[in-house]
């Protein structure tokens, strides 16, 4: 059954929303700090941010989980040469954030250090604090990475480090 409020909130978000939270200065600092995380291992970082979902969508209950699923894929996060993409997609009408992982890196890290920095992230963008939960995010996921796929000879940058804002 579709809650009206979560319904409404979705129509009626401006599309221009997100940059409330992500001004010019945060995307800047999220991009840098994805790169220097990406030298550190062969893993692959997307950051994608989306306002609201389209309402039909959200009429037909569509969760924000099943939503990342979609960008996960649609962004290509999947199509590395080590498997190793991690999607971290913000959804912003909802407030809520997923950590999404290729096979590559889910056969060595469990989903549930993924919801853990997911936890940790929503937690900081509730007290509006949208720069410093996306910069722990990516450092909390750069060491995991490190852990498991270390930086090699060959380290391509395979994804666009700049997030992506998805607009409907």
């Amino acid at each position: 059954m579709v809650k009206l409020s979560r319904w409404l909130k979705h129509a009626f978000m401006p599309p221009w929303c997100w940059r409330l939270s992500f001004p010019e200065d945060v995307l800047n600092n999220i991009e840098n700090t994805v790169k220097q995380s990406e030298s550190q291992h062969s893993g692959e970082l997307r950051f994608a941010i989306e306002n609201s979902l389209a309402p039909g969508w959200v009429w037909h209950g569509m969760a924000a989980r099943h939503r990342a699923a979609q960008v996960f894929s649609n962004l290509r996060v999947w199509d590395t040469e080590e498997n190793s993409g991690v999607l971290i997609y913000v959804q912003l009408a909802d407030r809520e954030v997923h950590i999404l992982a290729d096979r590559g890196i889910s056969k060595r890290v469990e989903q549930a250090e993924w919801d853990r920095i997911a936890q940790l992230i929503q937690t900081e963008f509730h007290d509006k604090r949208f720069r410093e939960g996306s910069l722990q995010g990516i450092a909390e996921i750069t060491s995991l990475l490190a852990a498991h796929f270390p930086a090699n000879s060959d380290n391509t940058n395979e994804l666009p480090n700049r997030p992506v804002i998805i607009k409907r």
